[in-house]
Order: structure tokens, then C-alpha cells, then sequence
């Protein structure tokens, strides 16, 4: 199970973090079929506080933050979700 969770207000950065999160997700699903995912995006401003991340966008991956403040690329995504589901496993 993995629980991905984008912190930001839903600019233009969010949402290309989102969009490499879904392409990390569809090349995933090749390996992994019956892998579970929840996606969320928080734009809360109090909840994405929670996290330590000065800079939006964030990327959580399992209550862990992965990526803060910038763009992630497809490929560094799909590391970060592949080690999630190895701690897990």
C-alpha cells in the first residue's frame, strides 16, 4: 500500500508533481498490478505545515517526505515509490 500525498495550493508546480506521480504510478502497475494506492493532494496550508518542507511542492510518499521545493522527475519518482513498496514489503 502505498500513500502518496502532494503538499501545495494547486499551482502549476503541484501539478506537474502530480503528473510525474501518475506517470511513476502507470509504469509501476506493469511490475506491481495489485499494488494499492491512495493519492491525495493537500492544499491545506495548516496540514502542509505538518510536514518539514519550507517550499512547496511536496511530495509524501508513506508519511515521508521525498521531495520539497522543486520538480521531481518522472524517473526519481519512481525510485522513491519502488524503495516505498520494498520498506513495506
Amino acid at each position: 500500500m502505498l500513500d502518496i500525498k502532494i503538499l501545495g495550493p494547486g499551482c502549476f508546480n503541484c501539478l506537474a508533481v502530480e503528473e510525474a506521480v501518475i506517470l511513476g504510478l502507470e509504469r509501476l502497475s506493469e511490475q506491481y498490478p495489485d499494488l494499492e494506492v491512495t493519492l491525495q493532494h493537500v492544499q491545506d496550508m495548516d496540514e502542509i505545515f505538518q510536514y518539514p518542507i519550507f517550499f512547496t511542492p511536496g511530495l509524501v510518499i508513506n508519511e515521508k517526505v521525498v521531495c520539497a521545493g522543486r520538480i521531481p522527475t518522472v524517473d526519481e519518482v519512481l525510485k522513491w515509490l519502488t524503495a516505498s513498496i520494498q520498506e513495506t514489503a
